[in-house]
Formats: structure tokens, C-alpha cells, sequence
């Protein structure tokens, strides 16, 4: 499975963004994609995950309510749309897609600076 993240940039608070994942490779295999984030001197951490099957979908507190994850399985795509944009927010963002072999997939990530 092979991920190529892209939609990051510069943003003004309060902003939005819309990053998108695109997935090859054995995509039959692949049960959940979702999207992590790292700040500079911090942990990756979660984000947002979405079942590529049914669309059930499941957010970290700080995404809840400004973070969107959806899916075009014809396009073999995942988003995530971002609004209300902080600088808090300023991290690389990771496509990550876990395969029914419990194996986890990763992109490059794409990096997404908010300014205040």
C-alpha cells in the first residue's frame, strides 16, 4: 500500500484547509485510513479515522467539530477538511492507512502551518 499525501500549506487562523490521501497498491487490504499529526518537539498523534467499508468515522477531542475525514473509494481517496483553523493546529499531517493484516501504512506527510 503506498499513500501520497497533499493539500498542506499556509493559513490565516480561523481558516480551513482540505488535505487529501490518495492510496495504491493493495487497497483490498485496507480496513481503516486515518490521519496523525506531529508538532515540532511533540509526539505523533491522532487525528481522525475513517472505515473504508462503511464510513464510520471517529475523532480526537481537538478535531471533534472543525476536522471532517471522509472517502471517495472510486478515487481511492481520503480527506480531511479542516475549518477554525489554530495555531495549535501547525503540525505535519501523516496519511495512515491500517490493512486487515494489522499492518500500519504511512505517507510522507504534508505540513500545515497556521499563523495567528
Amino acid at each position: 500500500v503506498q499513500l501520497q499525501a497533499s493539500g498542506g500549506g499556509l493559513v490565516q487562523a480561523g481558516g480551513s484547509l482540505r488535505l487529501s490521501c490518495v492510496v495504491s497498491g493493495r487497497t483490498a487490504s485496507v480496513v481503516f485510513m486515518g490521519w496523525f499529526r506531529q508538532a515540532p518537539g511533540k509526539e505523533r498523534e491522532f487525528v481522525a479515522a475513517i472505515n473504508w467499508s462503511d464510513g464510520f468515522t471517529k475523532y480526537a477531542e481537538s478535531a471533534k467539530g472543525r476536522f471532517t475525514i471522509s472517502r471517495d473509494n472510486a478515487k481511492n481517496t481520503v480527506y480531511l477538511q479542516m475549518s477554525s483553523l489554530k495555531p495549535e493546529d501547525t503540525a505535519v499531517y501523516y496519511c495512515n492507512a491500517h490493512s486487515v493484516m494489522r499492518t500500519d501504512y504511512w505517507g510522507k506527510g504534508t505540513q500545515v502551518t497556521v499563523s495567528s
